[in-house]
Protein backbone atom coordinates (compact mmCIF):
# COMPACT_ATOMS: atom_id res chain seq x y z
CA UNK A 1 0.00 0.00 0.00
CA UNK A 2 1.32 3.56 -1.07
CA UNK A 3 1.00 6.49 1.54
CA UNK A 4 -0.66 9.54 0.07
CA UNK A 5 1.69 12.36 0.28
CA UNK A 6 0.18 15.60 1.76
CA UNK A 7 1.20 17.99 -0.97
CA UNK A 8 -0.75 15.56 -3.56
CA UNK A 9 -3.57 15.32 -1.13
CA UNK A 10 -7.26 15.96 -3.08
CA UNK A 11 -9.03 18.90 -1.23
CA UNK A 12 -12.53 17.03 -1.90
CA UNK A 13 -13.01 13.61 -1.43
CA UNK A 14 -16.38 12.47 -2.11
CA UNK A 15 -17.87 8.71 -1.36
CA UNK A 16 -20.77 7.06 -2.35
CA UNK A 17 -21.25 4.47 0.15
CA UNK A 18 -22.90 1.55 -1.43
CA UNK A 19 -23.15 -2.07 -0.05
CA UNK A 20 -24.73 -1.78 3.13
CA UNK A 21 -27.73 -4.35 2.50
CA UNK A 22 -25.19 -6.81 0.18
CA UNK A 23 -22.82 -6.80 3.54
CA UNK A 24 -25.89 -7.97 5.74
CA UNK A 25 -27.55 -10.25 3.25
CA UNK A 26 -24.13 -11.68 2.79
CA UNK A 27 -23.95 -12.52 6.94
CA UNK A 28 -27.51 -13.28 7.03
CA UNK A 29 -28.66 -10.53 9.03
CA UNK A 30 -31.45 -7.64 8.56
CA UNK A 31 -30.39 -4.83 6.08
CA UNK A 32 -30.17 -2.04 9.18
CA UNK A 33 -27.41 -4.20 10.88
CA UNK A 34 -25.71 -3.61 7.55
CA UNK A 35 -26.50 0.54 7.79
CA UNK A 36 -25.22 -0.19 11.46
CA UNK A 37 -22.07 -1.13 10.68
CA UNK A 38 -22.18 1.28 7.97
CA UNK A 39 -22.50 3.68 10.64
CA UNK A 40 -19.08 2.69 12.50
CA UNK A 41 -17.29 3.03 8.54
CA UNK A 42 -18.32 6.30 8.67
CA UNK A 43 -16.43 7.45 11.81
CA UNK A 44 -13.42 5.45 11.27
CA UNK A 45 -13.24 7.25 7.61
CA UNK A 46 -13.87 10.56 9.11
CA UNK A 47 -11.26 10.36 11.52
CA UNK A 48 -8.37 8.99 8.81
CA UNK A 49 -9.77 11.54 6.73
CA UNK A 50 -8.64 14.09 9.06
CA UNK A 51 -5.54 12.42 10.24
CA UNK A 52 -4.63 12.73 6.62
CA UNK A 53 -5.45 16.28 6.32
CA UNK A 54 -8.16 16.32 3.94
CA UNK A 55 -9.88 19.72 3.44
CA UNK A 56 -13.10 18.48 2.82
CA UNK A 57 -15.15 15.21 2.83
CA UNK A 58 -18.63 14.60 1.76
CA UNK A 59 -20.56 11.48 2.70
CA UNK A 60 -23.56 10.36 0.48
CA UNK A 61 -25.80 8.81 3.13
CA UNK A 62 -29.51 8.97 1.96
CA UNK A 63 -30.71 9.95 -1.53
CA UNK A 64 -33.88 11.66 -3.10
CA UNK A 65 -34.98 8.39 -4.41
CA UNK A 66 -34.24 6.39 -0.94
CA UNK A 67 -37.37 8.48 0.28
CA UNK A 68 -39.23 5.11 -2.39
CA UNK A 69 -37.46 2.23 0.28
CA UNK A 70 -39.44 0.03 2.72
CA UNK A 71 -40.72 2.58 5.36
CA UNK A 72 -39.26 0.68 8.13
CA UNK A 73 -35.66 0.78 6.29
CA UNK A 74 -36.42 4.69 6.08
CA UNK A 75 -37.47 4.64 9.57
CA UNK A 76 -34.29 2.74 10.56
CA UNK A 77 -31.65 4.97 8.72
CA UNK A 78 -33.68 8.51 10.30
CA UNK A 79 -32.75 6.82 13.82
CA UNK A 80 -29.66 5.62 12.55
CA UNK A 81 -28.40 9.01 11.69
CA UNK A 82 -30.04 10.62 14.76
CA UNK A 83 -27.82 8.48 17.02
CA UNK A 84 -25.00 9.43 14.89
CA UNK A 85 -25.00 13.08 15.10
CA UNK A 86 -25.70 12.77 18.56
CA UNK A 87 -22.77 10.60 19.33
CA UNK A 88 -20.38 12.17 17.31
CA UNK A 89 -21.04 15.50 18.40
CA UNK A 90 -18.03 16.24 21.21
CA UNK A 91 -15.57 14.02 18.36
CA UNK A 92 -16.51 16.72 15.53
CA UNK A 93 -16.33 19.82 17.96
CA UNK A 94 -13.04 18.46 19.51
CA UNK A 95 -11.16 17.83 16.35
CA UNK A 96 -12.29 21.17 14.64
CA UNK A 97 -14.56 19.84 12.01
CA UNK A 98 -17.01 21.82 10.55
CA UNK A 99 -20.38 20.00 9.66
CA UNK A 100 -22.27 20.87 6.66
CA UNK A 101 -24.97 18.86 4.66
CA UNK A 102 -26.28 18.98 1.47
CA UNK A 103 -29.61 18.21 -0.03
CA UNK A 104 -33.32 18.70 1.16
CA UNK A 105 -33.80 18.86 4.30
CA UNK A 106 -37.73 19.37 4.18
CA UNK A 107 -38.22 15.66 4.63
CA UNK A 108 -36.44 15.00 7.22
CA UNK A 109 -37.81 14.09 10.83
CA UNK A 110 -38.07 17.37 12.95
CA UNK A 111 -36.06 16.40 15.92
CA UNK A 112 -32.82 15.11 12.99
CA UNK A 113 -33.60 18.84 11.48
CA UNK A 114 -33.27 20.13 14.65
CA UNK A 115 -29.92 18.44 15.66
CA UNK A 116 -28.67 19.02 12.11
CA UNK A 117 -29.34 22.41 12.77
CA UNK A 118 -27.76 22.52 16.11
CA UNK A 119 -24.09 20.57 15.09
CA UNK A 120 -23.80 23.00 12.18
CA UNK A 121 -24.44 26.34 14.39
CA UNK A 122 -21.93 24.92 16.76
CA UNK A 123 -19.07 24.05 14.73
CA UNK A 124 -19.25 26.73 11.84
CA UNK A 125 -16.62 28.26 13.19
CA UNK A 126 -14.09 24.93 12.60
CA UNK A 127 -11.30 25.05 10.23
CA UNK A 128 -9.76 21.58 10.64
CA UNK A 129 -11.83 19.88 7.73
CA UNK A 130 -14.95 20.03 6.24
CA UNK A 131 -17.11 17.52 6.71
CA UNK A 132 -20.42 17.19 4.55
CA UNK A 133 -23.28 14.49 4.69
CA UNK A 134 -25.54 14.51 1.63
CA UNK A 135 -29.11 13.75 2.76
CA UNK A 136 -32.26 13.79 0.82
CA UNK A 137 -29.44 14.56 -1.99
CA UNK A 138 -29.91 14.35 -6.14
CA UNK A 139 -27.52 15.92 -8.66
CA UNK A 140 -30.25 16.55 -11.01
CA UNK A 141 -32.61 17.70 -8.42
CA UNK A 142 -29.84 20.24 -6.82
CA UNK A 143 -29.31 21.76 -10.47
CA UNK A 144 -32.76 22.34 -10.54
CA UNK A 145 -33.01 24.27 -7.82
CA UNK A 146 -30.36 26.51 -8.60
CA UNK A 147 -31.70 27.13 -12.23
CA UNK A 148 -35.05 28.22 -10.60
CA UNK A 149 -32.84 30.28 -7.80
CA UNK A 150 -31.35 31.79 -10.94
CA UNK A 151 -34.16 32.38 -12.99
CA UNK A 152 -36.02 34.25 -10.42
CA UNK A 153 -33.22 36.12 -9.48
CA UNK A 154 -33.55 37.19 -13.27
CA UNK A 155 -37.34 38.00 -12.65
CA UNK A 156 -36.87 40.32 -9.82
CA UNK A 157 -34.07 41.87 -11.77
CA UNK A 158 -31.17 41.12 -9.59
CA UNK A 159 -29.48 39.03 -12.29
CA UNK A 160 -29.51 38.95 -16.12
CA UNK A 161 -29.23 36.22 -18.23
CA UNK A 162 -25.99 37.27 -19.62
CA UNK A 163 -23.94 37.04 -16.26
CA UNK A 164 -24.57 33.04 -15.53
CA UNK A 165 -21.47 31.38 -15.56
CA UNK A 166 -19.96 29.07 -14.30
CA UNK A 167 -19.28 30.98 -11.00
CA UNK A 168 -22.76 31.66 -10.79
CA UNK A 169 -24.21 28.24 -11.29
CA UNK A 170 -21.08 27.48 -8.18
CA UNK A 171 -22.60 29.95 -6.09
CA UNK A 172 -26.33 28.58 -6.13
CA UNK A 173 -24.94 24.94 -5.68
CA UNK A 174 -25.42 23.06 -1.99
CA UNK A 175 -21.57 22.77 -1.94
CA UNK A 176 -20.85 26.50 -2.34
CA UNK A 177 -18.92 26.17 0.52
CA UNK A 178 -16.88 23.16 0.02
CA UNK A 179 -13.84 23.09 -2.27
CA UNK A 180 -14.10 21.67 -6.07
CA UNK A 181 -14.32 18.20 -6.04
CA UNK A 182 -11.15 16.19 -6.49
CA UNK A 183 -11.94 12.53 -5.54
CA UNK A 184 -15.20 10.56 -5.96
CA UNK A 185 -15.23 6.57 -4.74
CA UNK A 186 -17.76 4.56 -4.87
CA UNK A 187 -17.98 1.25 -2.71
CA UNK A 188 -19.21 -2.04 -3.33
CA UNK A 189 -18.48 -2.44 -7.18
CA UNK A 190 -21.04 -0.65 -8.70
CA UNK A 191 -20.06 1.45 -11.53
CA UNK A 192 -22.35 4.62 -12.11
CA UNK A 193 -22.40 7.97 -10.13
CA UNK A 194 -26.04 7.29 -9.82
CA UNK A 195 -27.36 10.79 -9.72
CA UNK A 196 -24.47 12.62 -7.27
CA UNK A 197 -22.63 15.65 -7.80
CA UNK A 198 -23.39 15.84 -11.61
CA UNK A 199 -22.00 19.50 -11.86
CA UNK A 200 -19.16 18.54 -9.45
CA UNK A 201 -17.47 15.31 -10.79
CA UNK A 202 -16.75 17.15 -14.58
CA UNK A 203 -13.30 16.89 -13.71
CA UNK A 204 -13.43 14.73 -10.66
CA UNK A 205 -10.94 11.46 -10.51
CA UNK A 206 -13.26 8.68 -9.73
CA UNK A 207 -12.26 5.55 -7.98
CA UNK A 208 -14.25 2.35 -8.05
CA UNK A 209 -13.81 -0.53 -5.43
CA UNK A 210 -15.55 -3.92 -4.89
CA UNK A 211 -15.62 -3.46 -0.81
CA UNK A 212 -18.39 -2.73 0.35
CA UNK A 213 -19.26 0.27 2.52
CA UNK A 214 -18.82 -1.43 6.17
CA UNK A 215 -15.74 -3.52 5.39
CA UNK A 216 -14.18 0.17 3.97
CA UNK A 217 -11.14 0.74 6.44
CA UNK A 218 -8.48 3.33 6.21
CA UNK A 219 -5.89 1.64 3.82
CA UNK A 220 -9.00 1.39 1.14
CA UNK A 221 -9.18 4.98 1.58
CA UNK A 222 -5.22 5.53 1.46
CA UNK A 223 -5.08 3.63 -1.66
CA UNK A 224 -7.68 5.12 -3.53
CA UNK A 225 -6.08 8.54 -2.62
CA UNK A 226 -2.48 7.04 -4.14
CA UNK A 227 -4.45 6.21 -7.08
CA UNK A 228 -5.51 9.82 -7.48
CA UNK A 229 -2.32 11.04 -7.12
CA UNK A 230 -0.61 8.62 -9.76
CA UNK A 231 -3.18 9.45 -12.53
CA UNK A 232 -2.01 12.96 -14.48
CA UNK A 233 -5.16 15.45 -13.95
CA UNK A 234 -5.11 17.41 -17.28
CA UNK A 235 -8.48 19.26 -17.34
CA UNK A 236 -8.23 19.77 -21.62
CA UNK A 237 -4.80 19.87 -21.68
CA UNK A 238 -1.97 18.49 -23.64
CA UNK A 239 0.48 16.83 -21.48
CA UNK A 240 3.15 18.91 -23.06
CA UNK A 241 1.09 21.64 -21.71
CA UNK A 242 0.68 20.19 -18.09
CA UNK A 243 4.64 19.09 -17.92
CA UNK A 244 5.53 23.24 -18.71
Amino acid sequence: MTEPSSPALPRHVAIIMDGNGRWAKGRGLPRLAGHEAGARAVKLITTHARKLGLKALTLYAFSQQNWGRPAPEVEGLMKLLGHYITAERAEILDNDIRFSTIGDLSKLPRNLQDAIAELKQASAGNRGMDFCIALSYGGREELLRAAQAMAAACVAGDLTPDAIDEAEVNKHLYTSHLPPLDLLIRTSGELRISNFMLWQCAYAELVFTPVCWPDFAEGDLDDAIARFCGRERRFGLTPDQISK
